[in-house]
């Protein structure tokens, strides 16, 4: 546990917190994009240790969250077939549709298998070649080197029964369509560390400059999101909007220059409807037509699939760091991660997920209370 405590240190943890409320002078909201940071913000309590100006507001870093009911609903149209065996990481398997989820179809008799690679898929379509063998493919640039691998060792072996539903969405898009939105308060940024550890941070000073707004790429533990907050709001009080690494550990400016030629070679870039968000235009990956003949979509016919989300469900309002998990009636009550409403209450990065499972569903402050601890 060496490697992790060092980051928890609790004497560490107060000086960062003290310097961050001596150099503040005024209000500031930040985001963190990622799901998993949010997890550690509400585990470790970390935005309640912070001053009273600052607010930290959760991001869109969640991919399952931001998986479009559409997508969704083609997932479970094609997992349905019973020439299908459809494979997708774990996270996904409670995430409702418009009618179900995948575990529900699997109880339904449903080819429904979780991989923890979806390289493991290439070795169920040999073992299998009389079914398709379909892979979920979702995701931010994380997860695009190991997915777009998949294709390219398929096409090499010539496996002709093996297809990706491709569902990728970018980040800087995102943070773009964020900061142009109607009533954003977003005034800087905690970077996402696992994400620019794939394509780097160079993509974000554009739109540091463009959007005047720091963003300081940010890791995982306590001591990494107490220094990213405190990088952040220091250039906020100084005036600047810069890109800045908090995480060199682990991310360099460039990225893995590797696993960006493997992901470029098979998707290209396309526009993205994220759920609870809409449409934002090049957000998305999708694969290179050279490449189509693994494109489920393509091969299973479902593009023309519609839906419409619920209108008891805030999630969108949450992604886009408008509205808190506890801002929403269902929450803890008619959503719970028993009977979810959406996916932020059953992804393991859901900001939901994180507020229910530390107990912030037990109690919160009332508006009231809050104005009321705002003022004094």
């Amino acid at each position: 546990m060496k490697f992790m405590d060092e980051y928890r240190d609790e004497k560490l943890a107060q000086k960062l917190i003290a310097e961050i409320k001596r150099i503040v002078t005024r209000p500031w909201v930040l985001m963190e994009v990622c799901g998993g940071q949010t997890h550690s913000i509400v585990k470790y309590g970390i935005d309640r240790l912070l001053p009273k100006e600052i607010e930290l507001v959760h991001g869109p870093g969640c991919p399952v969250c931001v998986t479009s009911l559409e997508m969704i609903d083609k997932a479970h149209a094609i997992a349905r077939r019973p020439d299908v065996i459809f494979c997708s990481f774990g996270d996904m398997l409670r995430v409702p549709g418009s009618d179900a989820d995948l575990l529900v179809l699997k109880s339904r008799g449903a080819d429904v298998r979780v991989v923890y690679s979806p390289i493991d898929c290439l070795k169920i379509a040999r073992a299998n070649p009389d079914k398709k063998v379909v892979f979920f493919a979702i995701g931010f640039e994380t997860t695009a080197p190991a997915n777009a691998m998949s294709v390219w060792q398929a096409h090499k072996q010539g496996i002709n029964n093996f297809s990706v539903l491709v569902s990728h969405v970018l980040v800087p898009p995102a943070i773009s369509a964020i900061l142009q939105s109607p009533g954003n308060r977003v005034q800087g940024f905690l970077g996402p560390g696992h994400v620019c550890t794939v394509v780097g941070y160079h993509e974000y000073e554009p739109l540091a400059k463009q959007f005047n707004v720091p963003i300081v790429v940010t890791g995982f533990e306590p001591l990494d999101l107490l220094e990213g907050t405190l990088m952040a709001v220091r250039q906020l009080e100084e005036g600047r909007a810069e890109v800045e690494n908090q995480y060199p550990r682990v991310v360099q400016r460039e990225g893995n220059r590797a696993a960006q030629e493997l992901v470029n070679s098979v998707f290209e870039v396309s526009d993205r409807k994220w759920r609870g968000i809409g449409s934002i235009p090049q957000s998305g990956l999708t694969l290179r037509a050279e490449f189509s003949e693994y494109d489920a979509e393509r091969i299973f016919d479902v593009q023309s699939i519609n839906t419409q989300e619920s209108g008891a469900c805030i999630s969108g309002l949450v992604l886009r760091g408008a509205k808190k998990p506890h801002d929403c009636p269902a929450f803890g009550k008619t959503c719970t991660p028993e009977h979810p409403l959406g996916a932020t209450m059953v992804s393991a990065e859901g900001a939901c997920a994180a507020y229910y499972a530390y107990g912030r569903h037990l109690h919160h402050p009332k508006p009231a209370e809050q104005d009321k601890a705002s003022a004094s």
